[in-house]
């Protein structure tokens, strides 16, 4: 069984290291308090981010009271650490959750501390407190000369950030966040790049055409790979999906034209844990060659008989005319920690280019 991800980042020699640290550049630290005071009685039941704060208030104890000069001693510790490694979150946590009233430090050791470890939790709710405010701060951080500055000015304003605090208001009107993607959108580092396409994906959740606006204005001004490689990663939940404007966008826009023949799913009941494969022929009708966007949408019977519906992908394919392609697939009921699954009717449709071609039922006992 793999080892837990809390047990892998907070280890002893960890917290060891770090009180080591700390002792060096303010060596009024006492170092066994804090190592007594992180392994408490409650520390074996706390999960990872359980961990990370218990951290920042620990320290919040044992570090002077002023919280600037308590920042003072972090910022001069985190850099002294293993490079880039997530369990130094707690740096910029400890500025999240005490430097909220003092942007004047808060924002600059924000900056610095984004370029030994992630702060994108921690901006958030500076977003909150003064929107115009820290939007405005992270436009400017897109124009930093550090990838890592850069990235967190897109990461940090995600409206559905993973593990994060929603942003409400920027789901409800992600325009201020655009700025900002402009800025980024042909961005040196891929890893920029790639934020930029989350930020646009969490948006078309809940504005899709502000996300189809965006990116076919970008594409007009910018053809090549990498702004296509964006587009395609922005647009995913939409092309799940199966919305027209953004199969347009990467060339699935007109309808397919071909027959699907054969379509069966193999057993036709089956039982908690096992799999179904399913397959059937796909013939092109078309006169002219055709890309299509083939993906399979599972229809889940769902806890209390609700359904719950899920679209994965399967193919990409160019037929020639009259082409015939054969297509089989299985998936497994095996439960897994993201996904649990519950006995009643299920279904499978296949989805070319948005539109759904064919549908067969089976039975999950």
């Amino acid at each position: 069984m793999p080892e837990a991800l809390k047990t892998m980042f907070y280890t002893p020699a960890f917290f060891d290291d770090l009180a080591a640290s700390i002792q060096t550049i303010y060596p009024a630290f006492d170092a066994p308090a804090f190592i007594a005071s992180i392994h408490d009685a409650d520390w074996d039941s706390r999960e990872l981010k359980q961990r990370m704060r218990h951290t920042t208030v620990t320290l919040r104890a044992l570090l002077p009271a002023d919280y600037r000069t308590a920042l003072s001693i972090l910022l001069q510790v985190a850099p002294t650490l293993d490079d880039y490694s997530f369990e130094k979150i707690f740096f910029s946590d400890f500025v999240e959750q005490y430097g909220l009233d003092d942007w004047e430090v808060s924002l600059p050791a924000l900056e610095q501390l984004t370029q030994v470890m992630s702060a994108e939790f921690a901006v958030r709710p500076f977003i909150l407190k003064d929107q115009a405010r820290m939007m405005a701060q992270m436009e400017q951080w897109a124009q930093h000369e550090s990838a890592h500055v850069r990235r967190l000015a897109s990461e940090g304003c995600r409206p559905r950030l993973p593990w994060a605090m929603a942003l409400p208001a920027l789901k409800a009107d992600p325009t201020p966040i655009l700025p900002v993607l402009e800025h980024l959108k042909s961005d040196p580092s891929e890893d920029v790049r790639r934020s930029v396409a989350n930020n646009l994906n969490d948006i078309a959740k809940d504005n899709p055409q502000v996300v189809v606006d965006t990116v076919r204005r970008w594409q007009e001004k910018d053809s090549g790979p990498q702004m296509q490689a964006l587009v395609k990663h922005a647009l995913r939940s939409l092309i799940k999906a199966g919305d027209s404007d953004a199969l347009a966008l990467l060339g699935y826009g007109a309808q397919a034209e071909v027959a699907l023949h054969n379509l069966v799913v193999e057993p036709a009941v089956v039982t908690m844990g096992g799999s179904i494969t399913f397959a059937f022929d796909l013939e092109s009708t078309a006169a002219a060659p055709q890309d299509l966007m083939i993906d399979y949408v599972l229809h889940l019977a769902g806890a209390n008989g609700k359904p719950r519906t899920k679209v994965f992908k399967l193919a990409q394919r160019t037929l020639l005319p009259g082409e015939q392609i054969d297509v089989r697939k299985s998936y497994s009921f095996k439960p897994i920690t993201t996904r649990r699954y519950y006995p009643g009717a299920h279904a499978i449709e296949i989805q070319i280019n948005g539109a759904i071609c064919g549908r067969a039922e089976f039975e999950v006992m």
